[in-house]
């Protein structure tokens, strides 16, 4: 099957086009036929090796976080899944690779697709959905009148969080540049603030959560926005200690965790907060969800633009700009 892999760690020239052997299928695995794959931030993480301590790929591996597509077979003890059914997925840690024409999923990781949209649009959601479900949802547990700032309103994270936080009934600020002001106000966001002018830190208080994906520098700022007991939840780190357990990791990255996160933990124990460092799971379950949000019109899909899968290395290339508004997807079609 043609495939875009991770040859080796690098900066640049990691990632390369590559013919490899079709996926097998455990007992408890469907084999998907992928139509699309949605790029993220973390595949060039991935490939430059910044997350080898946490997840030490072997390369060469196929790279890709999200896909939607369409069941081409099922395995033995599969009850949810038929051939021919359309679905989407961010697949678990150590088993990524959607950037292929084909990827063996793990039951448990795959929802029905929503029927209301394209592949593209379904490719686009799961690795932002689930991490904005995980911060909001199952870490924030956001009720109505509370308060959520969300960094970077015109992320891919952002889009999502800001429709979700509004459904679950909170009031919700963010940040975004000049030119996007009025097209994240949309979104439902009730405060925007433009970065390029304003400080969130002068602007803001009294705040339940903090959604931060742009990491310590601006989560130490976002701390003293929150009021007492709130939470500040990192996806751009650092990684804290409780993140190092839930993971099983070995005692270099326990330390390793502790000293990258004192500064931000010791600051949130001064101010009466909390932090804690949110690294999105894998979750069928809550893709399903998802769905149901999506069908019924409370969280619409945010795609910037869509890239022919020969062009992988290209649309890498361009969420790597940081200018994305939304989601870049990749199109088998």
């Amino acid at each position: 099957m043609k495939s875009f892999i991770v040859e080796r760690y690098a900066k640049t020239g990691a990632v390369r086009a590559a013919e490899r052997p079709d996926p097998e299928i455990n007992a408890d695995e469907v084999l998907v036929h992928v139509e699309a794959a949605g790029v993220n931030p973390l595949d060039s993480k991935i490939a430059a090796g910044e997350f080898k301590l946490i997840l030490p790929y072997r390369p060469p591996f196929v790279l890709g976080h999200d896909l939607a597509g369409v069941v081409a077979r099922v395995g033995p003890a599969v009850t949810q899944f038929a051939p021919g059914d359309t679905v989407y997925a961010r697949p678990g840690d150590f088993r990524v690779g959607t950037f292929a024409e084909l990827i063996s999923v793990r039951e448990k990781d795959l929802a029905l697709k929503p029927t209301t949209i394209s592949y593209e649009q379904a490719a686009s959601l799961p690795l932002v959905a689930l991490t904005a479900w995980q911060a909001l949802v199952e870490k924030g547990r956001i009720s109505p009148g509370q308060k959520v700032f969300i960094h970077a309103g015109s992320g891919g994270v952002g889009t999502i969080a800001i429709q979700l936080a509004k459904h679950l009934g909170a009031s919700v600020a963010t940040t975004t540049s000049t030119a996007n002001v009025e097209w994240v106000r949309d979104l439902g966001a009730d405060i925007v603030i433009d970065y390029t002018v304003e400080d969130f830190e002068k602007v803001l208080s009294g705040y339940d959560l903090v959604l931060d994906s742009l990491g310590p520098e601006s989560l130490l700022k976002s701390l003293n926005i929150l009021k007492p007991g709130g939470i500040a939840i990192g996806i751009g780190g650092p990684p804290d200690p409780s993140f190092a357990k839930d993971i099983g990791a070995n005692p270099v990255v326990k330390l390793a965790t502790r000293i990258l996160s004192r500064k931000v933990r010791k600051a949130a124990r001064r101010l009466g907060v909390r932090y804690s460092f949110l690294f999105m799971t894998a979750n069928g379950d809550q893709l399903r969800e998802i769905a149901k949000l999506v069908d019924a019109k409370a969280i619409r899909p945010v795609v910037d633009r869509v890239f022919p899968f020969d062009k992988t290395l290209d649309a890498l290339d361009y969420v790597d700009t940081g200018r994305v508004k939304g989601k870049v997807v990749l199109s088998m079609g």
